[in-house]
């Protein structure tokens, strides 16, 4: 159950101009979704998940233990943030996985869908910021409509000394997007963490996808709550170039990230 104050967080914010269409919006697309489809995309994501500390060491393990520090890193900037705030800023998020691939792709121009706290922000800007070559991250976000004044939680976790190769907006992604591709010709990496319905993922990778560049790389967390990603690899085949090399990332049997374009292990890694 909420509490007092984040149920009267939330029916403040439900009657901000344009909070109640978005929310009512993603309510609506997560019912009627396939829960058979689901399951047995669910089914495929455990059989070909590797862990991403496995990944890591098979890749790079230079890089991995870079990775490790980095998360440690966060881990100690979350419980500053989280005093200062007087709550708990967690995050289930994947950031030392972002950090790595942005660390080992290099790439220029990072597109994002989903912020909340910022952890995914903070590990694509520190790794951008660590490549050293003008990478840049743009980030689409809705604010936590549980809390007063959400936009100023959103991307919090991120230092200061950061935020000049970032830029964010806030107005949900049927607003964020079209800005933001106005700014660029092509994508390098995108990271979509927002709707996770299969409508909402369809409309913003939809928009996002063909501006992929041919080695661009495609991330989607939390794949486990639909058929999407399943399907959109099955539709695309392995001859499609952003299909050349797929990799399910999970530790568990509940949550996992799926990488499109992703560098392909160099043997194969066990799931135990």
């Amino acid at each position: 159950m909420p509490s007092a104050r984040s149920l009267s967080s939330l029916l403040r914010n439900l009657a901000r101009p344009g909070y109640a269409r978005v929310i009512a919006g993603k309510v609506r697309a997560r019912f009627g979704e396939d829960d058979a489809a689901r399951q047995r995309a669910l089914a495929w994501y455990r059989d070909i998940r590797v862990r991403p500390v496995d990944y890591f060491a098979a890749i790079d393990p230079e890089l991995a233990a870079e990775t490790a520090e980095f998360g440690a890193k966060v881990r100690e900037r979350a419980a500053v943030v989280s005093a200062e705030v007087g709550f708990d800023v967690d995050s289930a998020g994947r950031y030392e996985l972002l950090y790595f691939l942005t660390r080992r792709q290099r790439p220029k121009v990072v597109v994002e869908t989903g912020v909340a706290y910022g952890y995914s922000s903070y590990a694509f800007l520190a790794a951008l910021a660590r490549n050293g070559d003008g990478g840049r991250l743009w980030s689409s976000d809705f604010p936590f409509f549980r809390r007063a004044d959400p936009e100023r939680f959103v991307g919090i976790m991120v230092p200061d000394d950061l935020r000049s190769g970032w830029s964010l907006r806030t107005k949900g992604d049927g607003v964020n997007l079209p800005e933001m591709l106005a700014e660029f010709a092509t994508i390098d990496l995108f990271h979509y963490d927002s709707d996770k319905s299969a409508r909402g993922r369809s409309f913003g990778c939809g928009l996002v996808l063909p501006r992929l560049a041919e080695s661009g790389v495609f991330l989607m967390d939390d794949i486990q709550d639909n058929a999407w990603f399943h399907d959109y690899v099955m539709a695309n085949g392995p001859d499609d170039p952003r299909s050349k090399s797929v990799v399910v990332f999970g530790g568990s049997n509940r949550a996992f990230v799926g990488g499109v374009g992703v560098e392909p292990l160099p043997h194969p890694i066990g799931t135990a």
